[in-house]
């Protein structure tokens, strides 16, 4: 597990532990010693900013940190070991479908990486399959400023200067980060949310087949939220890109707290009038979730989940078993409410 004592990375190690050796790797395994020893697994140094080659063997690797050269991937494409990766953002999962598809894989490569390690598109997965086919899925993220939090859980504001790609009741455009604010009730709070660029509005309607993917996200503060517009408004997020304000963007929303809950919701539409509403949360907090996620990808590749493993590249929600994805989220103790 590539980042396995990470905060996204020590949760995934104490969910997967139990069910098989895990080997933890990361450019400081001295912060993974005490977690090896608690979870039974091994640790070595992969500094993926080092070109030195690493080499270890295994049933299956999973990335938990950002890969921005792939080397990660292309390992385990060179291996022939199923991969699932919970950490791309849209761009970056474009070029991994890519490298994939220009390197046949001989194993699995599951690319996880909607909101919260696929757990948003595996909710819409299966409140599609529900409805017969889905015409359109909107997502809504309650993000919990006051829960656990790893460096790379903000990197999303290095992309809020940068438009994106969109579909659009069937056609394609692009729109500007945290435009179309508005407000939202997500499990019970009024959550002032705006637009964001997230990998499942590029999935879905391949997968799916839906003419309109939408997610919005907003902070447990609506203060925040209006405060990010704001400065949203003074252009900073374009002119103040590149490293040399990289600390001052991140600084903006990262200040972790000691726990949080995730929560979001997932709204399908049907094509023959139907709708179906998700409200997800998860007491343990967003990186909980997001490993939970990642856990579920892990079982899916090595064929663990009671169905064959995938061929190829996939998506998460391109599951075989879409019925059995609130059930095994609640399993874990996941609060998963439909109407």
């Amino acid at each position: 597990m590539v980042g396995g004592y990470g905060t996204v990375g020590g949760d995934l190690t104490r969910l997967a532990a139990p069910s098989w050796p895990l080997l933890l790797t990361g450019r400081s395994p001295e912060r993974g010693r005490a977690l090896a020893e608690e979870t039974g697994a091994s640790v070595r140094r992969w500094d993926l900013s080092d070109r030195e080659p690493f080499s270890a063997r295994v049933r299956a690797v999973i990335s938990t940190v950002n890969d921005p050269d792939d080397r990660v991937l292309r390992a385990a494409l060179r291996g022939g070991v199923p991969y699932v990766d919970i950490t791309r953002w849209t761009a970056r999962l474009q070029r991994a479908a890519t490298i994939t598809a220009l390197t046949p894989p001989k194993a699995p490569v599951l690319l996880s990486s909607s909101w919260m390690g696929g757990v948003s598109a595996l909710v819409a997965a299966a409140l599609a399959a529900d409805l017969g086919e889905a015409a359109a899925v909107e997502v809504a993220i309650r993000y919990d400023l006051k829960d656990r939090a790893g460096t790379d859980s903000v990197e999303f504001m290095d992309r809020l200067g940068l438009d994106f790609e969109v579909m659009e009741n069937g056609e394609r455009r692009m729109i500007m980060p945290l435009s179309d604010a508005g407000y939202v009730t997500v499990g019970g709070h009024r959550t002032k949310v705006a637009r964001i660029d997230t990998p499942e509005q590029f999935t879905l309607p391949l997968t799916l087949g839906v003419d309109t993917a939408v997610t919005r996200i907003g902070f447990s503060a609506n203060s925040s939220t209006s405060a990010l517009l704001a400065l949203k408004k003074t252009g900073f997020f374009r002119w103040g890109r590149g490293d040399r304000l990289e600390s001052v963007r991140r600084s903006l929303l990262y200040s972790p707290g000691e726990g949080g809950e995730a929560l979001l919701r997932i709204d399908v539409r049907g094509r023959n009038g139907g709708r179906r509403t998700a409200v997800v949360r998860d007491p343990a907090g967003q990186a909980h979730l997001t490993a939970l996620g990642g856990l579920l990808g892990l079982r899916r590749v090595l064929g663990e989940d009671g169905s064959p493993a995938p061929e190829g590249v996939v998506f998460a929600e391109q599951t075989p078993a879409p019925q059995e994805v609130v059930p095994a989220l609640e399993k874990a103790g996941v609060e998963v409410t439909v109407s």
